[in-house]
Parts: structure tokens; sequence; C-alpha cells
């Protein structure tokens, strides 16, 4: 396929007019080593690489935790049409037996050019701490343990690219130290200091998982978890970016104080996304949405009603950069889960995942 015409988003943030040229799903360097001459004319539209949703829990009725393989490809094909093309379905903290059914539910799944790419899978539970749980159930909260993180890893064939703990739980340092070369850890859902946190992060921690929410707040006195991440300059940090989880300054305050290289935008969508108002439900909690803000019956946040893209846009509407919007939801999230050589820029050699947008940023096309 050949993309003619487009000024095309740089990896140094720039745009340039320029053809793209697609052989067999992967971006390549010329014309002449495109066999499929299917032509696009982009003129006076712009490409940028699909983006890369690495914490989402469900979209348009369904969710992971149903370990239902046909309702992940609902969302799966949800996220596609909604410009995100490499997405990591997220668990929530459930039972073990739970658990194991939902990674054992994914693994060897196969896909179509109509969904988005199964890029790893986000265990968000159940190494969480009680007092900033969320929309995490309680009962099923436990101590970070090596032995059944890799049990969850097999069933799902070896796939999680990121896990949340809180640092404050026993065994948090150990699990921490053991398994820092296997899979991204990220603290969250916690309420650790600035100490507690910085040591994690100096035994391999480098995430937070949504930035300001489910942790203490960033207080002169008491920086927390919010402070040592800054602190921390291989930390990345998710933001959600739906207009109900932050106020539109701190969106401001994040990307200043972390730099368009360390913020990660997520949906964190759960299964009302795309959906009416109504009942919904997330980690088996009945979730109501309303006017696209979902929140548990004591009015708790529980995940979001929106997709990235959006996440994307609103974030631009906030003032954030157009640059820093688009690495904040394509090439970050890609770095932070280790697919960067494959997805995140609209580089010869990854796959050739991109999405035509016009001035405004309504999206034209999915490839």
């Amino acid at each position: 396929m050949i993309i003619r015409n487009a000024m095309v988003f740089q990896e140094d943030g720039t745009f340039l007019k320029k053809n793209i040229y697609i052989e067999k799903g992967f971006l390549v360097s010329s014309e002449k080593e495109v066999t499929d001459k299917t032509e696009f004319d982009a003129g006076g539209l712009k490409a940028i690489p699909g983006l890369v949703d690495i914490h989402s829990h469900g979209a348009f009725g369904h969710d992971f935790c149903d370990a239902d393989r046909e309702g992940l490809k609902v969302i799966l094909k949800y996220e596609k049409e909604h410009g995100i093309t490499s997405y990591c379905p997220t668990s929530m903290t459930l039972s073990k037996e739970q658990l194991l059914d939902i990674f054992s539910s994914v693994k060897d799944m196969e896909t179509s050019s109509d969904m988005a790419r199964i890029a790893g899978i986000n265990m968000e539970g159940p190494f969480v701490d009680v007092k900033k749980k969320g929309a995490q159930a309680a009962e099923h909260i436990c101590p970070p343990d090596p032995e059944f993180f890799r049990l969850c890893n097999e069933r799902c064939g070896n796939i999680i690219k990121l896990v949340t703990l809180s640092p404050k739980e026993d065994g948090a340092l150990d699990f921490i130290r053991e398994l820092k070369d296997e899979v991204t850890i990220s603290i969250g859902h916690t309420t650790a200091d600035y100490d507690c946190t910085k040591a994690a992060m100096e035994a391999g921690a480098a995430h937070v998982t949504h930035l300001f929410n489910a942790m203490p707040p960033f207080a002169h006195r008491d920086p927390g978890v919010i402070g040592a991440a800054l602190d921390t300059e291989n930390c990345m940090a998710e933001l959600i970016c739906d207009g109900y989880h932050i106020h539109p300054s701190m969106i401001r305050a994040a990307f200043k104080m972390f730099g368009e290289e360390r913020i990660c935008l997520i949906s964190d969508s759960m299964m009302a996304t795309g959906m009416p108002d109504g009942q919904y439900e997330l980690g088996g909690q009945a979730v109501y949405m309303k006017d696209r803000f979902a929140s548990l019956a004591d009015g708790t946040l529980a995940g979001s009603a929106t997709n990235l893209f959006d996440c994307m846009k609103k974030a631009m509407e906030f003032g954030i950069p157009e640059s820093a919007a688009i690495f904040a939801a394509t090439r970050n999230p890609a770095k932070s889960i280790g697919i960067y050589d494959k997805t995140g820029s609209i580089t010869p050699g990854k796959y050739g995942d991109l999405l035509i947008v016009d001035d405004q940023y309504n999206l034209k096309k999915v490839i």
C-alpha cells in the first residue's frame, strides 16, 4: 500500500510531507519494495502512528475479566476503529482462580486485521493497598507473590508486560528485585510515601499506574509516589486524560514536570466505553455511567468511559503541545513495555500502523 502526500509525524516531533510505503503489514523505505500498489491520497491530511493503549479493562459492553475470547475480540475491534492499534488488556483484583482463567483465555488467541494487536497484558491487581484500592475488590487483595505472577504469566503465554503493586506490602521489594528483568513493575494503588516508593524504584520499579489517582497527593513536605517518580529519571508515568480523573491544570503540570519523554496517556477504559448511560460492571462490582462519568455506588471513580484517541485529543484541548500528546499516546507507552522496536513511530521495519487525521484530529482512516 502507498499513502501519498501526507504530512507525516517524525521521530523528532515535526511533520514532513512525504509518501509512506507498506508491504505485508510493515513499513518499508521505498515504492519499489511494495507489491500491493493500492494508493490512498492523504493530501491535506496528517499521518501519525497507531496509538498504544497499555491500560484498558474493556469497551463496548465487554471486559477482559469476562475471560471471554469473543468479547475480547469485540473490544479489539472497537479499539482499532478508534485508532488504537496496539492494546494491553488489563486485569483487576479478583480471586486467584478467576485471574488464572482470565489469563488462560487470551493464550494463543488469533486476531484479524480489523482488530487492535494484543501487545501484552497489564496485570493491575491483586498486589495493591486496601486503603487505595479504588474500584479493586478488597477481599481478593494479597501480598506480592512471584510464584503466582509467574503462574499467571505462563497461563497467558508469557505476555504480561506490566504488573502493578504497592511497595508498602510485605515482600514487595523482594518481588521487584526478582522480577524486574521479566516485566515492567509499576507502582500504584498505594499509600506509600516518598522514601518507600524511592526504595522500590531503586530496586527496579520503573512505572507509575495512573499518576495522581489511587495514591497520596503531591504535598510540599510529603511528595509521595509522585515525587519519587519525578526524581527517578527512567520512570514512566501513566495519565488518564478524560476530563474527569485529573484537572486540566494538573495535566499540564504533569507534562511540564515529567517532560514529553515520560508521560504515557492511557484510557483506563471499562466496558461502558462506547455505550449509552446505564449500569455496567468492573471487577465484579456495579458501575454507573452518566455523561461518560463512571463510578461505583459510593461515588468512587471506576475506570473511564473514553478511549485513548479521545484522551489524546483532550490533552491537546487542555493545552498540551500536539507533538507531546502524540508521543504520550504512541512512542512513550511503546517504550514503557519494550515494544518500541515494533511500533510507536512511522519508521521502516515497524508495523504499518497508521492513523490519517485532519487538522482538528478527526479520524479519517485507520491502517
